[in-house]
């Protein structure tokens, strides 16, 4: 059993992704300084945490079964300390936290939570939510989210968000200083004080030479997310399996040619909201400091900035210019043509599909 165990439980869209994938391009480097960083069949610790708090996950359950013992058995087997990173298990219920500790109970266990301010996490979230085939407006998920309870909640956006909430259940019983919330720095700030940030708190060395990260999850703007959103509404009943989805809208369509075009307007959230959004920040702010966690990086940080509502500027996301959807649903298109005849030798995400398709 290892000395101390890292579990790094989200949140989601604060840099997980990008912290992930840097983790697992450094692998030996990081083992090299006493850190495992497990590996598995997918690379990452979805499946594992799929598995430990059991969602269905568009049938993903049963592919994932098994998955959390597995990494719990390597794990449990290093002679260093480890570290356990998915942003799903954010969403454990504490039968299910008391599982993971159990687990782990003859380690010194640590609890890592990346935390970003709630004015970036609610368009981020509604937009990872279109990525899954949502077809949510903008103005519906707030509604929808602003009237549920944030304290024991039911809704998917507060059992991974709500902070006070989740460090409850999954801190219960741990001293403070073995809780970690590291901030997520402000959009303007450099991508790597995340991870030097992060890496401090895991025992690494944050300014050793790392294989960078180019996986960002990257956020689409709202000209993007609205192509995304019909493609989501024309999609319902026509029996397009996960596998197609993922590989054809989520890769070849979203990641691969939206996110990619220059001056995106992003999505940020209406006026009328941003009250609720520093009610609840001002909570959040006071339960850290009451809980005595070790905050790494600037609670500061957590504070949301309001856009400039009087020049002029703002578009609701749930209204972009037609005529730019129009140019960006064409690009999408042109690119699922030019993914189907890729250049010889070129990952292809439709062509490996379709090839595992036939041959299976």
């Amino acid at each position: 059993m290892p000395r101390r165990v890292f579990l790094h439980i989200g949140t989601p869209k604060s840099g997980t992704t990008y912290l992930q994938e840097k983790l697992a391009l450094n692998r030996d480097a990081i083992a090299r300084q006493g850190l495992l960083y497990p590996e598995t069949r997918g690379g990452n610790h979805f499946e594992a945490a799929l598995d430990l708090i059991e969602e269905r996950w568009a049938g993903q359950r049963e592919v994932a079964r098994g998955q959390w013992p597995a990494l719990v058995a390597e794990v449990r087997k290093a002679p260093r300390d480890a570290l356990v990173s998915h942003e799903i298990l954010a969403a454990a219920t504490p039968a299910q936290v008391a599982s993971a500790m159990a687990a782990f109970r003859d380690a010194e266990v640590h609890l890592v939570l990346t935390a970003r301010d709630l004015g970036r996490q609610l368009p981020a979230e509604w937009q990872e939510r279109l990525k899954h085939r949502g077809r949510r407006s903008f103005a519906n998920f707030l509604k929808h989210v602003t009237a549920a309870r944030r304290t024991n909640p039911e809704l998917w956006f507060w059992r991974v968000q709500a902070i006070p909430d989740v460090l409850t259940r999954w801190g219960n019983g741990l001293p403070p200083d073995r809780v970690h919330v590291v901030t997520v720095p402000p959009a303007d700030a450099p991508r790597e004080l995340l991870w030097q940030r992060f890496a401090s708190v895991v025992g690494l060395d944050p300014d050793a030479a790392y294989v960078e990260s180019t996986d960002f999850n990257q956020s689409l703007g709202i000209v993007e997310t609205a192509v995304i959103r019909r493609v989501n509404r024309l999609l319902v009943g026509k029996g397009v399996p996960r596998e197609i989805y993922v590989a054809v809208v989520r890769e070849v369509i979203a990641r691969n040619t939206l996110a990619r075009r220059p001056d995106q307007v992003r999505a940020t959230l209406p006026e009328p909201l941003w009250p609720f959004v520093e009610e609840v920040t001002a909570e959040w702010h006071e339960w850290l400091v009451g809980a005595g966690v070790d905050v790494v990086g600037d609670l500061a940080d957590l504070e949301p900035r309001r856009p400039d509502y009087t020049d002029g500027t703002w578009i609701h996301p749930d209204h972009p210019p037609e005529a730019e959807v129009a140019d960006a649903a064409l690009e999408a298109l042109a690119a699922v043509i030019q993914d189907l005849t890729p250049a010889p030798g070129s990952e292809s995400p439709v062509r490996r599909l379709t090839s595992r398709l036939l041959r299976g």
